[in-house]
């Protein structure tokens, strides 16, 4: 029941499970695993990749803007980015780009039922527990760790080994190795 669409390219030994959609035009990098009932749309995947039951990545990002009274939806033009040795919870949404791309560097570990907003960009080694979200336009540095259930809002940067505890609301950056928690989130 996998759907592969056209112009996929896959490296050697990948593995796409029952049910699981990939979209014209993705890339999928060597010994990548997706588990069943994925869906994949204006993507690129590097290698080494796991991507659990359940996720939804590349679908368009919540963009919409007030003309003459009337919401309407402005156009997603982005890709997601996946790097070497990432890995994707069960259930998680990844938004493509609206006009840059969304970026998951390398060896990143996301957990089930994150959000990850349209243009985010996510540094090396930064882990990401459940039911998390982070809205778009936010970076987050390099070996990140951010508690479930966390929220961050958009256009914001988490600096580099920055550490956010659980259930918090991030409404402003957060510096280098600095540690924050609750809501809203205030320096530990």
């Amino acid at each position: 029941g996998a759907v592969i669409g056209k112009n996929v390219k896959t490296g050697n030994d990948c593995f796409i499970g029952a049910g699981s959609v990939i979209g014209d035009d993705c890339q999928i990098g060597h010994n990548s695993t997706i588990n069943a009932v994925v869906a994949i749309s204006h993507c690129v995947i590097g290698n080494n990749v796991i991507i659990h039951n359940g996720a939804k990545i590349g679908q368009d990002g919540f963009g919409f803007a007030y003309n003459n009274g009337q919401l309407q939806k402005i156009l997603q033009l982005g890709i997601v980015e996946i790097h070497d040795e990432v890995e994707i919870g069960a259930g998680t949404c990844i938004d493509r780009g609206a006009i840059n791309n969304t970026v998951i560097g390398k060896q990143v570990k996301i957990d089930n039922m994150v959000q990850i907003g349209h243009n985010v960009i996510i540094g090396q080694g930064t882990v990401i527990a459940g039911c998390a979200a982070v809205a778009g336009s936010t970076k987050i540095g390099k070996f990140v760790q951010i508690g479930g259930s966390s929220n961050i809002s958009g256009h914001l940067e988490v600096g580099d080994g920055a550490k956010i505890a659980g259930a918090s609301g991030v409404a402003k950056s957060v510096a280098p190795l600095q540690s924050v928690g609750g809501c809203p989130a205030l320096p530990i």
